[in-house]
C-alpha cells in the first residue's frame, strides 16, 4: 500500500496529519480558555469549583494532543524539530513550562496539606490559559513570517538572535495571531461551560464572555489574515530547491487548492455560527459548531503553510536555509513505516469519542459538587 507511494506523497500525507493534530490542539484549547474565565464567570466559591472541575476533566486531552503533535512532527520532520527546539528554545521552554504548571495545579489545588494555597494554583491555571496559548499562537505565526536562523553545510543550526525564539514577539503579525488564538480559546471555553455545566447564572455570564471575546477575536484574526494574504510568502522551486519570495503566496495557495479554500471558508462560517446561536438564541450546542469550525480553519491555515511548494519554517535571515516538507522530512522508509502506524488513528479517535461521551454523560451541577469525593 504505502510502499508504492512516492516520497513526496508520504511527505504531503504526514504534513496533513501534523496539521490536523495542530488543528485539534487549538480546538482543545477551550480548556485553557476556560481557565482564564474562572475568576470572571464564577460568582462564588461553589461556582468556581464547578468551573475548575469542568476544565479539569478535559485537561489531559489537550496535554496528550500537544505531546502527540510534537512527537509526530519530530518523527516526520526531524530537521524542523532540531532547528526550532535547538534554536528557539526559550520560546518552546516557556510554552512547555506553562503546560507543566497546569498539570501540577489540577493535582494539588485541593490536596490536603497544600501549603501554597488554592489561589496559587488558580494563578498557575490562568498563566497556562493566557501566556501558554498566546505563545503557541506566536510560535505558529513564525511558520508564515520566518525566524532568524541559518543552517551550515552540515545542517547545524546557527540562531542569529540572542533571545532564542522570543524575538517572535517583536513581530506584530505573530502577536496578532497569538491574541487571536487566545481570544478564540476563551470563546470556546465559554461555549464549553454553557454546554457542560447545569447552572443558569454561569451560562448567562459565559454568554457575555462569548460576545466580548468575539469582538477581540475578530479584530486580531482579520488583522492576521489580511497581513497573511497581502504580504510576500516563502516559496521554493521543486527542481532546484531554491527559495524565493512570492507576492501573495498564501492567498495564491488557497486559490490553487480549492478544497483547502472550501475548508477554510466553511470553518470560519461554522465558528461564527456557534457564536451567533449561543449569543442570540441561547443555544447550548455552540461549542460543537465553533469547535468543528476551529479545526477546519486552523487545518486550512496549516495546509497552506506547508503545501503547494511553500516553506513551512522559513528563515528570514537566510532564505536558502528555510525548511520545506521535502528538505526536512524523514527518509522514505521511515515515513512508509509511520504511515502504516497512522492507520490506527481512527481507533484512537473512537476511544477519545467514547471517553469524552462517558465523562460528559451528566452535566456538572452544584448537587454533584456537594456530593463528589473527587474534586479538583
Amino acid at each position: 500500500m504505502f510502499e508504492n507511494c512516492t516520497w513526496l506523497f508520504l511527505q504531503q500525507y504526514w504534513w496533513v496529519i501534523v496539521s490536523l493534530l495542530g488543528a485539534i490542539l487549538v480546538f482543545l484549547s477551550f480548556v485553557q480558555g476556560g481557565q482564564t474565565l474562572i475568576g470572571t464567570v464564577a460568582g462564588n466559591e461553589e461556582e468556581k469549583t464547578m468551573l475548575i472541575n469542568a476544565t479539569g476533566r478535559k485537561w489531559e486531552f489537550t496535554f496528550t494532543t500537544l505531546v502527540t503533535f510534537g512527537g509526530a512532527i519530530f518523527a516526520a520532520f526531524p530537521k524542523f524539530y532540531a532547528c526550532s527546539f535547538g534554536g528557539a528554545y526559550w520560546l518552546w521552554i516557556a510554552i512547555l513550562f506553562c503546560f507543566i504548571i497546569q498539570a501540577v495545579s489540577y493535582e494539588f489545588r485541593k490536596k490536603p496539606g497544600n501549603f501554597l494555597g488554592a489561589k496559587t494554583y488558580e494563578i498557575f491555571l490562568y498563566i497556562n490559559g493566557s501566556i501558554g496559548i498566546f505563545l503557541i499562537g506566536v510560535a505558529v505565526g513564525t511558520f508564515f513570517t520566518g525566524s532568524e536562523f541559518r543552517l551550515n553545510e552540515l545542517n547545524q543550526v546557527q540562531w542569529l538572535h540572542k533571545t532564542r525564539g522570543l524575538e517572535a514577539l517583536f513581530n506584530f503579525q505573530n502577536v496578532a495571531l497569538g491574541l487571536a488564538v487566545f481570544s478564540l480559546a476563551r470563546i470556546l471555553g465559554a461555549l464549553y461551560f454553557i454546554n457542560t455545566i447545569d447552572d443558569s447564572a454561569i451560562a448567562e455570564r459565559s454568554r457575555k464572555q462569548v460576545v466580548y471575546n468575539t469582538v477581540i477575536f475578530l479584530i486580531f484574526f482579520l488583522t492576521f489574515i489580511m497581513m497573511l494574504f497581502l504580504n510576500d510568502g516563502f516559496a521554493y522551486d521543486t527542481n532546484s530547491g531554491q527559495v524565493l519570495l512570492e507576492p501573495n503566496k498564501y492567498f495564491n495557495n488557497l486559490i490553487d487548492m480549492p478544497l483547502t479554500l472550501l475548508i477554510f471558508i466553511s470553518g470560519v462560517i461554522l465558528v461564527l455560527t456557534g457564536i451567533i446561536i449561543t449569543a442570540l438564541w441561547k443555544n447550548n450546542k455552540g461549542i460543537w459548531f465553533s469547535g468543528s469550525g476551529t479545526i477546519m480553519t486552523v487545518l486550512a491555515l496549516l495546509l497552506i503553510a506547508g503545501l503547494n511548494n511553500t516553506c513551512f519554517y522559513p528563515s528570514s535571515a537566510d532564505l536558502q536555509s528555510s525548511l520545506t516538507i521535502e528538505n526536512s522530512s524523514s527518509s522514505e522508509y521511515t515515513l512508509t513505516i509511520m504511515s502504516y502506524v497512522s492507520l490506527f488513528i481512527p481507533f484512537v479517535t473512537l476511544y477519545i469519542y467514547f471517553a469524552w461521551k462517558a465523562i460528559n454523560k451528566k452535566k456538572i451541577s452544584k448537587h454533584e459538587m456537594s456530593g463528589s469525593d473527587h474534586k479538583y
